[in-house]
């Protein structure tokens, strides 16, 4: 892949993808990055590629958290594996018939809107089906990076999957050791 054939950037999902997943956290000490988050996100930063957020919080509807906790515990994932030229939050529930939760690709769409790029030039990193889903609406690439929580039949639609985010990224750079 060249460099023009690269994602000019890379939408991650939060829970379960780059940090670890802690249902409906509210609280930033409970934070902890996924293993190699870090190391894909330098490589990703040193390619200069742009890096953002994209994120469920069906939380916030279900009333378990507020938008100021949600900011709270984004805040802290920023400052331990920051920064991140966008967020995007999504804070409805699945019953609320919205464009930006995610199998939808409105954050996608929204996210790609703010950093001035069709959605062609993003790629979308997360570790379930919808994540991989909100890229192919719109014409972006994914990689999904399963966890415990992935389904079997999410891993098998998936074009791409990888172990880890490392993984990923190099998928997405050209950059797989051999």
């Amino acid at each position: 892949m060249t460099g023009a054939d690269r994602p000019a950037a890379v939408l991650f999902d939060r829970d379960g993808t780059l940090v670890v997943d802690v249902p409906y956290n509210g609280d930033p000490v409970l934070v902890a990055p996924m293993p190699t988050a870090r190391a894909a996100l330098a490589a990703l930063r040193a390619a200069g590629v742009a890096t953002g957020v994209v994120t469920n919080q069906s939380g916030i509807a279900r009333g378990y958290l507020d938008e100021c906790a949600v900011a709270a515990v984004n805040a802290r994932v920023e400052s331990m594996l920051g920064p991140f030229a966008v967020w995007c939050v999504c804070p409805h529930g699945p019953d609320d018939g919205c464009a930006c939760r995610k199998p939808r690709p409105g954050m996608v769409l929204a996210a790609a809107a703010r950093l001035g790029l069709p959605p062609e030039r993003i790629a979308v990193v997360g570790d379930i089906g919808a994540d991989v889903v909100a890229a192919a609406e719109v014409g972006a690439r994914s990689v999904l990076v399963p966890t415990p929580v992935t389904r079997a039949a999410e891993v098998l639609a998936a074009p791409v999957v990888r172990p880890d985010l490392l993984s990923a990224v190099r998928h997405l750079l050209d950059e797989e050791p051999p």
